[in-house]
């Protein structure tokens, strides 16, 4: 997946103002106890992390 793909997402989920909130402030632990930046940041798969913000958020089947 590519990194403008993974962003459109995110902006489609939680909104274009909050996503990049969230991914600079929540800390999953699915994610080695990072934020999605920080995960994205030390060389994570952009799908991977996704994956870990649809499990954690439960985001609908439809929108994954």
């Amino acid at each position: 997946m590519r990194l403008t793909v993974f962003w459109e997402r995110m902006a489609d989920h939680f909104g274009p103002g909050y996503a990049d909130t969230f991914a600079r402030d929540h800390v999953m632990a699915e994610l080695g106890g990072r934020t999605v930046h920080g995960a994205l940041d030390a060389g994570w798969d952009a799908k991977e992390v996704w994956r870990v913000v649809c499990t954690v958020m439960d985001v609908p089947r439809e929108r994954r």
